[in-house]
């Protein structure tokens, strides 16, 4: 085929991700689509894909791609002709250990959740349904039933001719070499038979796309990585549809193909490939087979399936594998381009994730947001050190190791770290500081006592720090405590034009005088909570915008991408060039008029209003807000000022007790106040309204804002889900979210988060009740609760007001 000489999208790649999208822009949209790819259909990683089909994440958005990829799956060859090797087989899990029962228990309940069919069964069970596997060792398993196998090439082939039908141009053998750009967006895209014109690019290039978005100015973090498997001669009584198996605490997986089964695994040493480029020509190649590698496999495979050690070996695959430094792919606009959309990184689930991620990557293109919360795979949550490619290497190959490791709670990565550290760092491990890791940045999530090892033991029940963070979350409440919070992301927004945008991008009122604050969230046109931040207007024309640490790609990008054409305003990052200490606690006043002879009274810096004041000679932006329901300030300063105003601040509250806590303590604070946490209790999924934050919505004032056709069409509609708090006695019970709320018995949602309430002495967890014929006061209190942890059920209490601090009395006096 000619190369067209314009097309509305250009999609690059012709694996199963780039034919799905493809398939869905032109069955769905209707768009002039032409598909690239630089060999053949499939020649890159989908040929030599293993063709596991999953479902269940621990993200809600996630599993419905999953499920959506099913669902197309089982339908496909009816509408193309061509058959995709589809067999809903089933999936076993096995665990042999405590802790692995464990977490299938909550991923039970979390399938539950999510409305996805999951059985847990005894080892007995498992052997009735796999006679040929060893089952000795087996606590016992997970079984989804729904879940299955297909075969790579033939799926992206009948999507392929799907998208023909539909009307979508698809070209081989020719290469994309460059791209013409004009003003941060591709106008052509430069390839080896010419030209083409776009409006759109969707970079779908597998482990290529790391190459194809260097050539536009972005980063898309990949590291190939050497994933072998094995497929065998037939097994003497092993059955067509037999499950497949994942063998998590032996690293290994099985499925069965043509009589024999294929047989991979995820070692925790693995063999990265290159950090170099990926050479053109690597379609339809493997590496040299890697025996003493695989061996490991081997050995654990056997144990479980001892029929394997008297079968051939028809053939070993030693092909490389796009794997991303968090272990989940990557979708969605690119923060340094707006016109290329990326769909890459699978992590050797492309094969489950195809069908649904070309779904919501076609809807994403065509409506530039993305039709569900999928931050979890957003390219926007990568920064600046994702560029590196040894730190990008470190990374993913942690992730790849852990890949089939128990997922405990609050685990954090090792690798790369520490990368950001604020000034204060050694101060505060000399304290005691145990640090996570949050996009780069080293921050206290906890402080060890005198006697204690600064460092987490991971569990699943309660871990060692709860009791130290118990005393810091006491501390807060009942004297001072000082978060070191640098790491929040930080800009400004300037020019003469820069409250006509914020009116516009933010649901709340930002139309304040200098020297207020505005807490707000920014909507997009379903209404939902794209980002929740505060907004500080320093003057007429300059306003200083604070969000969390994670979301500082996004946010940015956000921000930038909604600004009404032809304002004349600047929007800078100044993340790095601020510090910030948060002091906390009912004395936190008395610390800090010791340190300013700024008013700091009630009267003279109200709550919601920011000023500038000295301490230790620097000049400090202070903030009255707080994130712990208590009295409190931020207290942003140029970042080489931090130590001396910390020092100053622990000097003059040694008498008041002052003392650094960490993110853990300020998490149980949250939860006790009901502060809504972006991403997991309100996302792109979850409007204002629903989520009780209509209060700081602009609804009554004639002001359009994104989103607000959205809200004004639900104010008058009955309310299908609301947010509420729950509590649960029973001490030993640990919430972590996603846990089923059950009202008299049947289930009407789940949470979004959960954890401890030292103040409470209870657990507390947040989720939305739904119900489709609508949700009131009289349905949500009506009602008996109880909560499913870990398949168990337990009673509750359902709470429609903070269960700290209701009138907010100790936050505004």
């Amino acid at each position: 085929m000619t190369l067209p000489s314009h097309a509305g999208i250009v999609v690059i790649g012709g694996g199963i991700i780039g034919c799905s999208t493809a398939y869905h822009l032109a069955r769905d949209h209707k768009a002039d689509v032409v598909l690239l790819e630089q060999g053949t259909l499939t020649s890159g990683s989908t040929w030599h894909a293993a063709g596991l089909v999953g479902q269940l994440r621990s993200s809600a958005s996630i599993t419905r791609v999953l499920k959506y990829s099913v669902d197309l799956y089982k339908g496909l060859e009816a509408e193309t002709g061509l058959a995709t090797g589809w067999k809903m087989t089933g999936c076993l899990r096995l665990a042999t250990n405590r802790d692995r029962w464990t977490e299938f228990r909550r991923l039970a309940t979390t399938a539950g959740s999510f409305g996805v069919e999951m059985h847990l069964l005894t080892p007995q069970e498992v052997k009735a349904m796999w006679p040929l596997m060893e089952v000795d060792d087996l606590v016992g398993a997970s079984w989804l039933p729904t879940d299955g196998q297909a075969s790579p090439s033939d799926i992206t082939q009948s999507l392929a001719r799907g998208a023909r039908m539909h009307g979508a141009k698809i070209v081989e053998n020719v290469r994309v070499i460059g791209f013409d750009m004009e003003n941060g967006r591709i106008r052509r895209v430069r390839t080896t038979m010419g030209d083409i014109a776009c409006e759109k690019v969707v970079n779908c290039a597998g482990q290529w796309a790391r190459q194809v978005g260097a050539m536009a100015g972005i980063n898309v973090p990949l590291q190939p990585v050497k994933h072998q498997y094995i497929v065998t001669e037939k097994v003497p009584g092993l059955a067509t549809d037999a499950p497949t198996i994942r063998d998590p605490d032996r690293r290994t997986y099985f499925k069965e193909e043509v009589g024999g089964l294929v047989m991979g695994g995820y070692e925790p040493n693995p063999q990265p490939w290159t950090t170099g480029d990926v050479p053109d020509d690597w379609a339809y190649r493997l590496f040299d087979d890697d025996f003493d590698h695989f061996e490991q496999h081997m050995v654990q495979a056997i144990a479980r399936v001892p029929a394997l050690e008297k079968v051939g070996v028809k053939q070993m695959i030693n092909g490389p594998e796009s794997f991303t430094p968090d272990g989940n792919f990557i979708l969605g606009v690119a923060p340094e381009c707006a016109n290329m959309f990326v769909g890459a990184g699978f992590n050797a689930f492309g094969i489950a994730s195809g069908g649904g991620a070309g779904w919501v990557l076609a809807q994403w293109v065509v409506d530039g947001e993305a039709p569900l919360d999928l931050w979890t795979v957003d390219i926007r949550r990568f920064a600046a050190m994702h560029r590196d490619r040894q730190w990008v290497l470190d990374r993913t190959l942690e992730a790849y190791g852990k890949h089939y490791t128990v997922a405990f709670p609050h685990e954090e990565y090792d690798s790369g770290r520490p990368r950001l550290v604020s000034p204060l760092y050694e101060r505060l491990k000399a304290r005691g500081a145990v640090f996570g890791s949050k996009l780069g940045w080293e921050r206290p999530n906890w402080f060890a006592p005198d006697g204690m090892e600064p460092k987490d033991v991971y569990s699943m029940g309660r871990q060692n720090w709860f009791d130290a963070v118990g005393e810091e979350h006491r501390h807060v409440r009942e004297a001072v405590g000082i978060f070191d919070q640098s790491s929040f992301a930080k800009y400004e927004m300037t020019g003469p034009d820069a409250l006509k945008a914020l009116d516009w991008l933010c649901a709340n009122d930002v139309d304040k005088p200098a020297g207020r604050l505005t807490y707000t969230q920014l909507l997009n046109t379903r209404g939902g909570i794209e980002a929740d931040l505060t907004v500080a207007r320093l003057s007429d024309d300059r306003f200083y915008i604070v969000t969390g640490t994670g979301f500082r790609t996004h946010d940015l990008g956000w921000i930038a991408d909604h600004i009404p054409a032809g304002l004349d305003v600047t929007l800078s990052d100044v993340t790095e060039d601020f510090g910030t200490l948060s002091l906390m606690g009912p004395k936190a006043r008395d610390v800090l008029a010791a340190v300013t002879e700024a008013d700091v009274s009630n009267a003279g810096f109200p709550f919601g209003h920011v000023r500038e004041i000295v301490i230790a000679g620097h000049a400090v932006r202070a903030l009255r807000v707080t994130y712990v329901g208590e009295l409190g300030w931020e207290l942003h300063m140029p970042i080489g000022g931090i130590g001396a105003v910390f020092d100053a601040l622990m000097a003059a509250g040694a008498p008041f007790g002052i003392r650094p806590v960490g993110y853990r303590a300020l998490e149980s604070l949250r939860l006790e106040k009901g502060y809504r946490a972006w991403g997991s209790d309100i996302t792109p999924n979850d409007t204002p309204l629903e989520a009780g934050l209509g209060w700081a919505v602009k609804l009554r004032k004639a002001t359009d804002f994104l989103g607000r056709r959205a809200l004004e069409a639900l104010q008058d509609a009955p309310s299908r889900k609301v947010f509420a708090g729950f509590t649960v006695d029973a001490p030993d019970i640990v919430l972590v979210g996603r846990e089923t709320i059950l009202r008299n018995g049947e289930p009407v949602g789940y949470l979004t988060s959960g954890g401890y309430g030292y103040t409470l002495g209870q657990n507390i967890g947040y989720g939305y009740v739904r119900n489709a014929e609508g949700v009131d006061a009289a349905f949500l209190t009506g009602g008996v609760y109880e909560l499913v942890v870990a398949m168990e059920r337990t009673p509750a209490k359902i709470h429609l007001v903070p269960l700290y601090d209701r009138a907010s009395a100790r936050v505004k006096n």
